[in-house]
């Protein structure tokens, strides 16, 4: 079966970012290398102990979250669409011996070459992730994906730029604040960026993507739609990579506003697929 263009450009564009992104401060990994790995600020203070959890991380790219949970004691899987990048995963893992499985696929696809229906107790899946993957019914197909995998009284963990942040970016800004870049409700964006966010130096030659824009209710929506039940919502004035150039690190390592919290720059949840009731 032909794959959708939107996929095979996304992987590409992947594929090329690897590599810098193993070189990059934003991915630093020397803490993990050193055996104190630890997640954002934000995941760590919402996401509770992992030791002993069968936890599945969804678009993992090359491992860094996956590895730095299985570090923390959980038993890991990672999944992500990139080739070079689960390859990447597999040698840092074999590299710090951590027990963590990477397996290269889209997420659509997770259920057939993982299987294991109901057998993680956590799915995990943060920062740049939705934004890849096309309007409704995809988002729904996603969360049907997510429940299928999870364990009942299993839990999904979310965190992601918040799309009333996304509407905007440099490219508008007046006075040094962003301007209005796309409509919320714009779906399908089809971009030309030859820049890399956590490499200013990159030249992409793969520069040409397909980002999708999906209203905070269609996600929710889709989580409450594939059965699972809402157990936080939360908003954050500050997000791990710098959406806008305004925006300056806080003592988190964080981007957050300079002034006040405008507008939230990211959200996070947690939803729970309940057991069904005893007879």
């Amino acid at each position: 079966m032909t794959e959708p263009a939107w996929q095979t450009a996304n992987r590409a564009n992947w594929n090329e970012r690897v590599p810098l992104h193993l070189a990059s401060p934003d991915y630093d990994l020397a803490p993990l290398r050193a055996g104190r790995g630890s997640l954002h600020a934000i995941e760590a203070a919402e996401l509770g102990p992992v030791a002993g959890l069968r936890v599945l991380h969804l678009q993992c790219h090359f491992g860094r979250d996956s590895l730095i949970l299985a570090q923390q004691g959980a038993e890991v899987v990672g999944l992500d669409f990139s080739g070079p990048a689960i390859a990447a995963a597999q040698a840092l893992g074999a590299e710090l011996n951590l027990s963590a499985k990477f397996v290269c696929a889209s997420v659509y696809d997770a259920p057939d070459v993982i299987g294991g229906a109901g057998s993680f107790d956590l799915v995990y899946v943060t920062w740049g992730t939705l934004v890849w993957l096309p309007d409704v019914p995809d988002v729904a197909a996603w969360a049907r994906v997510v429940a299928h995998f999870l364990k009942p009284d299993g839990r999904l963990y979310f965190a992601e730029h918040h799309t009333a942040a996304s509407v905007f970016d440099d490219e508008g800004a007046a006075d040094g604040k962003p301007g209005w870049c796309v409509p919320y409700f714009g779906g399908e964006l089809q971009i030309g960026d030859t820049r890399d966010y956590a490499d200013a130096t990159a030249v992409l030659a793969n520069s040409r993507t397909h980002q999708f824009m999906h209203p905070l209710s269609t996600i929710v929506g889709a989580v409450l739609a594939a059965g699972l039940t809402l157990d936080s919502l939360h908003g954050h004035a500050r997000v791990p990579s710098r959406m806008f150039n305004f925006l300056v690190p806080d003592a988190d390592g964080l981007w957050a506003w300079p002034d006040r919290p405008w507008l939230p720059l990211a959200f996070s949840l947690q939803a729970t697929r309940r057991a069904p009731p005893p007879h």
